[in-house]
């Protein structure tokens, strides 16, 4: 467990930077949209699955 919340972690600021990267880049709204929801999404799969396991949808 600590080694997903670990590389968890680890994955989620390498995306951050190289979105933020993209967004410096290219300053286009519907771009940032997709991003914010991207990295949204992220953090809510990252935080389910630190939560409870890798199987998260089969739980008791």
């Amino acid at each position: 467990m600590l080694l997903n919340l670990i590389t968890g972690l680890i994955a989620i600021v390498m995306v951050g930077t190289f979105l933020g990267i993209m967004v410096i880049w290219v300053p286009a709204l519907p771009l940032i949209i997709i991003m914010i929801s991207v990295m949204s999404l992220l953090l809510y799969d990252f935080i389910q699955t630190v939560r409870f396991g890798e199987n998260y949808s089969q739980r008791r």
